[in-house]
């Protein structure tokens, strides 16, 4: 198991990533023919191979040697914008490669999300906006886009308390509700839910370990998971390619609530994919926080709560 591997269960792209960084953007071009239009994949696939070591100076390389390939401007917008992002470029740069990639790809969302994330961490919250109303006119869905939001959103107010009216859960919730019925955006209220525990955590308002609070035990807290949970049980679409960053969220959420039945269950199917977020919320190991949860729920689970056996069956 490759610990919080970024590419998560995404075998193929884990095997290009390592070729990129190995200078092989050949591999790249090829999995990006192969990923089409899937907008969500691509995004996807696309941050990931920016984090590649070397992976803006082998994608400069890639465009230079191919001028008109959108693939590689975009690649170089990405690696540009998260090198921007650690300080190691200007962000006039990143936003500049962002610029040029989406004129050469009209229609794709992934420059536009470069931009989002360059502005989630470098810019201002009007340019944030205007990122994802660009990403939503080409993909209203985008996965990635919504979760940048929520985070974006829940460190506004930080003292403004954390009811059903906060910015953040307004958000996910609308988002959730207008999404087509297997989407999993429908989880997003629960990513809402983690993302103001660590804007909160962040201004000294909740404690730094989510065991001791009481914000996952909240009347919202409890109408907000158990509808997740419940339409988790019936997604049949399982194919989404940042599904295990949904069910980390979950499982997060079930662990703290005390659901232990319910949590040990998305544990197992969650397998050896674990993510950064939530479990490094509040500065945690996250590698450590997850399976030491894991190791809790397991052993303390005792006689699967209704909906949890059937989420059994589908590990």
């Amino acid at each position: 198991m490759r610990a919080l591997a970024p590419a998560l269960d995404d075998a193929e792209l884990a095997v290009t990533a390592d070729a990129l960084a190995l200078g092989q953007w050949a591999r790249v071009r090829t999995l990006l023919t192969g990923t089409g239009t899937d907008w969500d994949l691509r995004g996807h696939r696309l941050t990931v191979l920016a984090t590649s070591p070397g992976s803006a100076a082998w994608a400069a390389d890639w465009l230079l040697a191919e001028p008109d390939s959108g693939d590689a401007a975009t690649l170089l917008a990405l690696a540009t914008v998260r090198l921007a992002v650690r300080g190691a470029s200007s962000t006039t740069a990143a936003a500049r490669a962002c610029a040029t990639a989406a004129g050469m790809l009209p229609d794709d969302p992934t420059p536009w999300l470069g931009a989002l994330i360059l502005a989630r961490r470098c810019g201002t919250p009007e340019g944030q906006e205007h990122a994802f109303r660009q990403i939503r006119a080409r993909h209203r869905d985008h996965h990635h886009a919504h979760h940048l939001m929520t985070a974006a959103l829940a460190e506004r107010q930080p003292d403004g308390g954390d009811g059903p009216r906060h910015p953040a859960h307004d958000f996910a919730a609308r988002a959730a509700e207008r999404a087509p019925a297997d989407s999993p955006l429908a989880l997003l209220p629960v990513v809402a839910h983690a993302e103001r525990y660590r804007a909160l955590a962040a201004a000294g308002l909740a404690p730094p370990d989510p065991a001791d609070c009481g914000h996952w035990s909240t009347p919202h807290a409890h109408q907000v998971l158990q509808a997740a949970f419940d339409w988790w049980l019936e997604w049949e679409g399982e194919d989404h390619p940042r599904r295990t960053i949904d069910l980390n969220f979950l499982a997060h959420a079930m662990f703290h609530e005390g659901r232990m039945a319910e949590a040990a269950a998305l544990f197992q199917r969650i397998g050896p994919h674990p993510t950064r977020a939530p479990w490094s919320y509040a500065g945690r190991d996250a590698e450590a926080a997850f399976r030491a949860a894991r190791a809790t729920a397991l052993r303390r689970a005792g006689t699967p709560a209704p909906g949890a056996a059937l989420l059994m069956t589908k590990v």
